[in-house]
C-alpha cells in the first residue's frame, strides 16, 4: 500500500514525506500504539539538544527509533519547541520503519538551510550555470498547489525559478506547521 501523493513534498528535486502521511499510512497498517520517551532533556551543557525515543507497535511488529533536535538542527521558528520536534522526529523515524517508507520525513530537516545549497554546474563552454535559475519542476508546482490550497493562498507561478519555488515551499511549510 503506497503512501498517498498528497503527503509527498518536493524540495530542490528531492522527495520528502510528511509526518502526517506516515501516520496516515501507519493507521492503514493497523498501528496499535505509539509511545515516546524523553531520553535527554535540553540543557546548556548538551547544547540544548533534546533526544526522544519512539516505539510504534503494529500487527507486523514493534519499531523503535530515536530523534533529536537542537537549535542548530531546527527551523528558527521551531527553536522554542525543541522537545516536541525531537518527539516528532523520533515518531517519524519509527513510522518510516513500520510503513517501509524510505524517504526522509520533512520534519527531520532544518528548513532554514534548505535553500543554502551551493550546487552549480559547469556548462560545456566553461561557464557556471545555477540550476536553480531554471523553471520550477512539475513536482514543485504540484507541491505549491497543494500547499496553497491548504493555506488558502494565491501564488503567481509566472516568474518562479527552482530556487524561488523551493524558498516559497519552505515558507509555506513553516506557515503550515506554525498553524498546527
Amino acid at each position: 500500500m503506497p503512501i498517498n501523493e498528497k503527503f509527498i513534498i518536493n524540495l530542490q528535486g528531492k522527495s520528502f514525506v510528511t509526518y502526517e502521511g506516515l501516520l496516515d499510512l501507519a493507521h492503514q497498517k493497523n498501528l496499535k500504539s505509539m509511545q515516546v520517551e524523553l531520553i535527554q532533556v535540553p540543557t546548556p551543557e548538551n547544547k540544548m539538544t533534546a533526544i526522544c525515543k519512539a516505539i510504534a507497535t503494529a500487527e507486523n511488529g514493534v519499531f523503535v527509533d530515536y530523534g533529536d533536535a537542537s537549535p542548530q538542527s531546527v527551523n528558527s521558528k521551531i527553536q522554542p519547541h525543541i522537545i516536541r520536534m525531537a518527539s516528532t522526529r523520533a515518531k517519524a523515524r519509527a513510522l518510516r520503519d513500520l510503513t517501509n517508507v524510505g524517504m526522509t520525513a520533512i520534519e527531520e530537516l532544518n528548513l532554514d538551510n534548505v535553500n543554502e545549497v551551493d550546487t552549480f554546474e559547469a556548462s560545456e563552454e566553461g561557464n557556471f550555470n545555477n540550476p536553480f535559475d531554471e523553471p520550477p519542476t512539475k513536482r514543485q508546482i504540484e507541491t505549491l498547489k497543494k500547499l496553497s490550497n491548504t493555506l488558502n493562498m494565491d501564488i503567481d507561478y509566472n516568474n518562479l525559478t527552482k530556487k524561488s519555488a523551493g524558498t516559497l515551499i519552505s515558507k509555506m511549510l513553516d506557515e503550515k506547521y506554525k498553524r498546527h
